[in-house]
């Protein structure tokens, strides 16, 4: 009887605890102590008009939240500074206005002007919409005091993303790991916002269209929560706290937003482009001049319901994409790169299974082979929620490419259901198919089980079909998590057959068992910000035919300490063993250096520093020097970035090493400059210039655009690729000998826009 009359006691308590925060957000208590924040979305007549002011009286007649409770440093402590928000809604938008006062508005960090600026790096407000209150998905909007356009889709409340940081030295980074990861930030909608600074502070006001979001058919009420970031203090601090070791897409913190009428219709958008080009490739010998080409095409996106969106698309475009960062590879293994092509971007993540280096589904594989374009005739994609499951449908068709692919078609079917306490049950197949009848199919389980509010497992199991097969055709991974404000404890286990071929996906190696730890301690002294002592572990064990079993092809003991102060500088110091396994020899790329068979173990040892990211000159860098398979180098990275004002910055890098091995010497050498204007938010001039020896070639991309909305605008892009001869008698890139001179040119313009068609 005792511990029930207190569950009632303790609803009892909580109604007004509850009806405080609704109505003045005071009251917050500290991390996953605290009551979520409930409270209204008023409904209005008058749409506010998007201008950053904050004056019409629509504003006046909604309920203030307030009383924002710091994750950061000082977690469950009052923000430092007063946030104000408030939510109206129409028949066709959501809209929210913050008042982000300010008591020393003349050191606001405004961070560069132009569209998903890394946040963290200036004064910013971002929020989360949790449209299906699911605490699992969700869409983000944000913005800094430039009034740049910020926003992206959280899948598995953000577990899988971040892995990969798709921009080297860009100060535009822009995350996605495969398929889309946990949080997609590469995603663009369409929604508009503006903002104001005075000698209070700074305001924001957003317009979200309500075509922009997915939604079930009980929305009345959503997950939603805020944070506001206050760079000079380093400052994180929510609307409904978050604990120290999660962030904004840990959504089952979020509060309640109620009282929403979203409406229920049919929406359409047609997103036509018109393209002209001159191009030429020097290195073809039947290429004597340029050539010109004109081309149409374009998307078409359908609202089926309100939580299920079809997506059209026709010769299928993207010239407009940012060029990829070059990476320096001296391993056996293909390197991933980011997704970025528009089309794949929308509810990515619920295509997602897998990761870390065994992506069921990479959408790079599709339209790209060996680095370069392959035509796509057009697909669909139809995506969302439907009867309490994620859904994700999709099929596209590529052209023949000579020298690189046949025409192929690729059908992609993901159904996945949301259960209580972040768990998750799902399944997947792919099948790629070609004109000769071969194919590749891919089949997977997946599920993620959280237990408490700290522990988490997850786990798949995949096995792959197609012509020819010999066995072993099967993958499985089993991990989990421990998160707790002091405490981090991760382990993995997953096995590759060495028959295993998702061509649809991501694969570097194949054939053994991999094992993973590991261990990282907080600790937050009075004189730092926090400092983190870890070690990790892991393991590659050869599990293919011909190799002894359990044969140790890669081996990692990483023991380092992360020193972070106050400002975001840090200092990171750590030792290495390292173990590498030659199964058989094998050339590093861009050298003609051959690495016998053997084991190599070594230790080496790393330092790694940056300064305040959010200066105007800040600086990076990481140094190593020890052992590298059979003999020894040193070297390592660093980058240099210029930021006086918020319309202009220049990032440089540079990644040398210094490699001695008995088999000969070499020296690798990538470096970076970047460079951007942004005249407003929306138009902007970009240029990327790049040169790698181990390519043996300089790449210059220079991106001029004026956008509209979801991406759409006017570009005009301009590449420009030369080479330099190789030592005598060296053979490169498959074959292709790289001659020294003019490669490849090409000048690009294109335009698209947006047109609502339907309902809109």
């Amino acid at each position: 009887m005792i511990p029930r009359a207190a569950a009632i006691l303790a609803t009892l308590t909580a109604a007004p605890l509850l009806a405080q925060n609704s109505q003045t957000g005071e009251g917050n208590g500290a991390g996953g102590d605290a009551l979520p924040v409930v409270t209204a979305a008023t409904e209005v007549t008058e749409a506010p008009i998007i201008d950053g002011r904050l004056d019409e009286a629509s504003w006046q007649q909604a309920a203030v939240m307030t009383g924002f409770t710091q994750r950061e440093p000082m977690d469950g402590q009052p923000a430092s500074e007063r946030t104000e928000v408030r939510v109206v809604f129409d028949s066709e938008a959501l809209f929210v206005g913050v008042w982000a006062f300010d008591s020393q508005p003349g050191n606001i960090t405004y961070g560069e002007r132009i569209r998903d600026f890394e946040v963290t790096e200036s004064d910013a407000i971002v929020f989360v919409l949790d449209t299906y209150n699911d605490d699992q998905n969700g869409f983000v909007f944000g913005t800094t005091p430039t009034g740049i356009e910020y926003d992206g889709q959280v899948a598995n409340e953000g577990r899988g993303g971040g892995r990969f940081g798709g921009g080297g030295f860009n100060s535009r980074q822009r995350f996605q790991s495969g398929s889309g990861g946990g949080f997609n930030k590469n995603w663009d909608g369409s929604w508009t916002v503006a903002t104001t600074t005075d000698d209070q502070g700074w305001y924001a006001e957003f317009r979200i269209p309500f075509n922009t979001l997915r939604y079930g058919n009980d929305a009345e009420t959503w997950g939603f929560n805020v944070a506001r970031r206050i760079r000079r203090l380093n400052e994180e601090s929510f609307l409904t706290p978050v604990p120290r070791e999660f962030n904004l897409y840990r959504l089952n913190y979020a509060g309640d937003l109620e009282g929403l009428r979203p409406p229920f219709q049919r929406l359409a958008t047609m997103t036509p482009y018109v393209l002209g080009s001159t191009a030429r490739d020097y290195t073809s010998a039947t290429e004597t001049g340029f050539g010109q080409d004109g081309n149409f095409g374009g998307d078409v996106k359908f609202q089926v319901t309100q939580g299920l969106t079809l997506d059209v698309t026709y010769n299928t475009d993207f010239a407009q994409v940012e060029v990829d960062d070059q990476q320096l590879n001296l391993t056996r293994f293909r390197l991933n790169f980011p997704e970025k092509r528009p089309f794949f971007l929308e509810n990515a993540g619920f295509f997602n299974v897998g990761g870390g280096g065994a992506d069921l589904f990479f959408s790079r594989a599709i339209g790209i082979s060996q680095g370069q374009p392959v035509p796509i005739k057009g697909g669909a994609r139809l995506s969302g929620r439907a009867a309490g499951l994620n859904v994700g449908l999709l099929h596209i068709e590529t052209d023949g490419a000579e020298g690189l692919q046949d025409a192929q078609g690729y059908s992609v079917a993901r159904l996945a259901r949301e259960l209580p306490n972040r768990s998750r049950v799902g399944g997947l197949f792919i099948n790629k198919g070609g004109p000769d009848g071969g194919f590749n199919r891919t089949y997977a389980v997946d599920g993620a089980l959280g237990i408490g509010e700290a522990l988490t497992f997850s786990s798949f199991a995949s096995r792959t079909d197609g012509p020819g097969t010999e066995g072993n055709e099967f993958a499985w991974d089993l991990s989990t998590g421990w998160t707790s404000r002091d405490l981090e404890i991760s382990a993995q286990m997953r096995e590759i057959g060495e028959g295993f071929n998702p061509e649809v996906g991501f694969l570097p190696r194949r054939g053994y068992r991999y094992y993973q730890s590991f261990v990282m301690y907080k600790i937050r002294p009075s004189w730092l910000r926090e400092v983190r002592p870890h070690v990790m572990y892991n393991t590659y064990r050869s599990r293919k035919t011909g190799v002894d079993r359990g044969f140790e092809e890669s081996a990692f003991l990483h023991i380092d300490t992360h020193w972070e102060w106050p400002s975001g500088a840090q200092i990171n110091t750590g030792m290495n063993l390292v173990t590498e396994g030659i199964y058989q020899p094998f050339q590093i790329r861009g050298t003609d250096v051959v690495v016998p068979e053997g084991t190599y173990r070594g230790w080496e040892t790393n330092l790694v520093f940056n300064t305040n990211a959010a200066a105007r000159l800040s600086m990076s860098s990481s140094l190593n020097i020890g052992s590298f398979l059979s003999g020894s180098r040193w070297g390592g990275d660093g980058s240099v970035t210029f930021r006086p004002n918020a319309s202009f910055s220049t990032s440089a890098r540079v990644n040398y090493f210094d490699v001695s091995l008995p088999e000969g010497n070499f020296e690798t050498v990538l470096l970076g400059l970047n460079l951007g204007y942004f005249f407003t938010p929306r138009v902007y001039l970009q240029s990327l210039v790049q040169y790698s020896n181990q390519v043996d070639s300089w790449s210059a991309n220079l991106r001029f655009g004026w956008l509209n909305t979801a991406g759409t605008g006017l570009f005009i892009v301009y590449n420009d690729v030369q080479g330099f001869d190789y030592p005598a008698g060296l053979n490169h890139d498959g074959g292709r000998f790289v001659e020294s001179g003019t490669l490849a040119r090409s000048l690009i313009v294109k335009f698209t826009r947006q047109f609502n068609v339907l309902g809109g």
